[in-house]
């Protein structure tokens, strides 16, 4: 298939049994949407707006929003996107997505299976022999963060101002990052239970560079960014600047009340495949609208990506996709995301018709982490978040690339 084109069709012959392979507990959520069915609320573009200004009271120096639903757009913006200059934030901006990329690197290996190069149910070293210490853990469990590996961030971010400086501009190589994890026991047994682990998606971007001969930045552009047109979007690892218009980004240090840490200039090395792509809300709203309504991938393998497993009472992870499902019954599919200095939701509906992406220039709040999910429930759910004055802690619980985010 080639990977200049959008990849629309079913693979052609017969699915791989072990494409259809598994197991018992993962639910699939691959119906099309039923003609009459439900029709989402308007999006509560005042809620919106009310969610951007409260979490800029909570410590965020920008707030974004940016609503694509079937040809109208909306947008909401408040806050600067450089505090030094005092320049009011855009949705034009450019910022860090964080691990939002996984969804772009699981797209990639996801390809790679319909183009019959990869097998989701093998094991990881099958093809890359001797990296990982059980020949169990597959492809599946990678994606879907059933490795049991250890998320080796958890020590290197256990300090946060302190442990960004320490690699803000380091480089290191993915196998470096994945000695780091397997220098902890693992979480638990391949395929045992959800355990978040950037390691994971650090093995993505090693299959990914194995099985195609090229960088994962090659990949990305030549299947991902250049069919879809997304010209706000980029991989430059490791170059430490973000190209053109952009938000700058600001780390919450540990200490209350201490200055934030501008920590937009970074290699994020530290996170490559899983956490390092640019871009902007337009071009995440592509993204994703084009992922669920099948331009990215053979129907089959979209199947794939949204069998979910249960990561608490509202959010199921299925291969590098997110379902999240809202306070008025609707479901979203998508990820978040955090990196030092930025959190992004990035979230569309199941016909892919309406799409979400909100980001602010900061990280290592959490109230303003928990905030900013209310610009969901405003954009589906066509109604005002009830929003938090104090800590976060207990309201909602995450899991990305940042420190002093709680587990789940």
């Amino acid at each position: 298939m080639s990977s200049q084109t959008l990849r629309t069709a079913t693979v052609s012959g017969t699915v791989l049994l072990s494409l259809l392979a598994v197991p018992a507990h993962a639910t699939a959520d691959s119906a099309p949407a039923r003609a009459g069915a439900t029709a989402l609320a308007q999006p509560d573009l005042e809620g919106v707006r009310a969610v951007l200004r409260t979490a800029v009271r909570q410590g965020a120096p920008g707030a974004l929003a940016r609503i694509d639903d079937r040809g109208a757009v909306h947008r909401a913006v408040t806050g600067v996107a450089d505090r030094g200059t005092g320049r009011t934030i855009s949705t034009l901006d450019r910022f860090r997505i964080g691990s939002v990329t996984k969804t772009f690197s699981a797209v990639v290996l996801l390809q790679l299976v319909d183009e019959k190069k990869l097998r989701l149910d093998t094991s990881v070293n099958h093809y890359l022999p001797g990296l990982l210490p059980d020949d169990r853990i597959t492809v599946r469990h990678v994606l879907s963060h059933r490795s049991g590996l250890y998320d080796y961030t958890n020590d290197m971010f256990a300090r946060t101002v302190p442990g960004f400086e320490a690699v803000r501009t380091k480089v290191f190589t993915y196998r470096e990052l994945v000695e780091r994890s397997l220098r902890h026991a693992r979480t638990n047994g391949p395929g045992a239970a959800y355990s978040y682990s950037n390691t994971n998606f650090v093995v993505a971007g090693m299959l990914i560079e194995k099985l195609t001969g090229h960088p994962v930045q090659t990949e990305y552009r030549s299947r991902v960014f250049e069919p879809l047109k997304l010209r706000d979007t980029f991989y430059v690892h490791p170059n430490t600047k973000l190209p053109g218009r952009h938000a700058r980004g600001y780390l919450t240090p540990d200490t209350p009340g201490a200055a934030l840490v501008d920590a937009t200039r970074q290699t994020t090395s530290w996170a490559q495949s899983a956490g390092s792509v640019i871009s902007t809300a337009g071009d995440l709203n592509t993204f994703l609208s084009a992922l669920l309504r099948g331009k990215l991938t053979s129907a089959a393998s979209l199947d794939q990506m949204r069998r979910w497993w249960t990561v608490n009472s509202n959010t199921s992870y299925g291969l590098g996709l997110r379902r999240r499902t809202l306070s008025c019954g609707v479901s979203v599919y998508g990820h978040t995301g955090a990196v030092q200095g930025y959190y992004t939701y990035a979230f569309t509906s199941k016909d892919g018709r309406r799409s979400l992406s909100a980001a602010v220039n900061t990280s290592n709040n959490g109230t303003v982490l928990n905030t900013m999910f209310g610009t969901l429930e405003s954009a589906f759910c066509g109604k005002r978040a009830k929003t938090s004055r104090g800590s976060a802690a207990g309201v909602e619980r995450y899991e990305d690339i940042a420190p002093g985010v709680p587990r789940d």
